[in-house]
């Protein structure tokens, strides 16, 4: 899942805290705003447990912070340099891959936006050379064109997204140091 790479990155910047990485995810990745914090804390929790991160401070009001380790600046490092595998149920990730990549600043993202387009071409041609097995079938011949519509409908979605971070000047994003609010906001006062 691609939610644990793409807090990582997140942490590429710079040191966190929980509910910060989380509306940071969703600020780069505005298709991930279900992800709930506990989620988050939970994925935090296994980063520890496989030394891609370490506590590093407390905020002024005792939040943890969190901080990569030499292996987990490696491992955001692996994630931009390998395409997600092109595949209608990984769209969400390869969403994650370019949209982080291109969030943080002075990230090379049109390289993983490219081997990203390499992978989905080579996808879109396999499609379109498979042979007949003999049987053709009419749920064969419609899975295919349901591949070839993916593939195609991928391809559309990353020169658009290509065109957009081109035009717009660096897309990067600084981490925000600005606290969320908590707990819930007050009710109207009800009047007698």
């Amino acid at each position: 899942m691609a939610v644990k790479d793409a807090i990582l990155a997140i942490l590429s910047l710079g040191s966190a805290y929980g509910l910060q990485l989380r509306d940071e995810l969703v600020r780069r990745a505005p298709h991930r705003a279900g992800v709930n914090v506990g989620q988050v804390y939970s994925t935090l929790d296994r980063l520890m447990r496989a030394g891609l991160i370490v506590s590093d401070d407390v905020t002024d009001d005792n939040l943890p912070l969190y901080a990569l380790t030499p292996a987990g600046r490696q491992q955001v490092d692996d994630w931009f340099a390998v395409p997600i595998d092109p595949d209608v149920k990984n769209w969400p990730d390869m969403a994650d891959q370019v949209l982080v990549a291109s969030s943080i600043p002075g990230m090379e993202w049109a390289g993983v936006l490219s081997r990203q387009q390499d992978a989905w071409e080579s996808k879109a041609d396999a499609v379109a050379n498979v042979s007949d097995d003999g049987t053709p079938t009419v749920q064969r011949t419609l899975a295919l064109s349901a591949d070839r519509h993916v593939a195609q409908a991928a391809l559309d979605w990353l020169r658009d997204t290509s065109t957009e971070l081109t035009t717009g000047g660096d897309p990067g994003l600084p981490l925000r140091r600005i606290r969320p609010q908590r707990g819930r906001r007050p009710g109207p006062v009800s009047r007698p």
